[in-house]
């Protein structure tokens, strides 16, 4: 992919003025910031191409065009997931503490919350995002997706019973978070079985991600003991092994090399003890943990 000329959020180019806001739409709608990235690049072109003259609202011309593009994308890779190898997860993202300070767009990129978005068609996707998480008018999503608005306020209202019954339900503070996360790094960081086991539920779920290139199991594993029991096998499996919280997703989580190997750790948490472990060892997936990616709603 040839670099982003408009990369620079300085420049006077509407584009690199709401990249953020573009890479985060596209980001929602496929759960993988190198489609996003390829997405992007794709909607530069077409806006290169534009006739400025005739562009009454840039934002919104380029949120028509990037949201047309990663549907196009969707399409395509619900084909692809339908042949993936185990579980399917997020690509995670680096992100700043300061993501946390804007709820709804820390909820709606959190692992938990892109899981669930993928269990909707890529209709349903584009609407729910754009309506719940950037709130767009009914009028510019229709004209994103190329349906009648009419058409579109009856996708939104499936779409949010869908995720409504889907969604996580239990809430806890950033800072809740960050004090189980911790705990439960530094027992993951000592390898034992009873130091696990007192920082997860006990019907806590991991589902971890491989993609068939790393060793990951392809079925969720349910229940406290059997978690704790992978874990520390991982712990003891590596000549090396390091565990460290960092952000993830605009929330603490979890980051483990084993190895050398890396591996991303999406947690939720509730009542004080970890309910569900998202963990990310397909390495094409782990390219985005060195530098924090750009995420922006530009709402209010």
């Amino acid at each position: 992919m040839t670099a982003d000329p408009f990369a620079d959020p300085s420049a006077a180019d509407p584009f690199a003025a709401h990249r953020g806001l573009l890479f985060t739409v596209a980001y929602e709608m496929l759960g993988s910031a190198a489609d996003a990235e390829d997405v992007l690049q794709e909607s530069w072109l077409r806006w290169s191409a534009a006739d400025r003259a005739q562009v009454r609202d840039p934002r919104a011309y380029l949120v028509r065009i990037v949201t047309r593009q990663a549907l196009n994308r969707l399409r395509t890779l619900s084909r692809r997931r339908e042949e993936y190898v185990g579980e399917w997860l997020p690509e995670p993202l680096l992100t700043t503490p300061d993501v946390a300070d804007d709820i709804v767009l820390a909820e709606s990129v959190s692992m938990a919350m892109l899981t669930v978005l993928e269990t909707l068609g890529p209709a349903e996707r584009a609407v729910f995002v754009l309506r719940e998480v950037f709130e767009l008018p009914y009028g510019e999503i229709a004209a994103a997706v190329g349906k009648p608005a009419a058409t579109v306020r009856q996708i939104a209202r499936r779409a949010r019973e869908h995720v409504a019954a889907r969604r996580p339900r239990v809430e806890v503070s950033p800072a809740e978070q960050q004090a189980v996360v911790e705990r439960f790094m530094a027992a993951l960081g000592t390898g034992r079985l009873e130091d696990l086991m007192a920082v997860l539920a006990p019907d806590v779920v991991m589902i971890a991600d491989g993609g068939g290139i790393a060793a990951a199991a392809l079925t969720p594993v349910r229940g406290a003991e059997l978690v704790a029991a992978l874990l520390a096998r991982a712990h003891g499996a590596a000549d090396g092994f390091t565990a460290a919280t960092v952000w993830l997703n605009g929330a603490p989580a979890g980051r483990i090399d084993v190895g050398g190997e890396p591996a991303a750790l999406g947690l939720a948490v509730a009542d004080g003890r970890v309910t569900r472990v998202y963990a990310v060892r397909n390495p094409r997936k782990l390219t985005r943990l060195d530098a924090p990616a750009e995420l922006s709603r530009e709402v209010g």
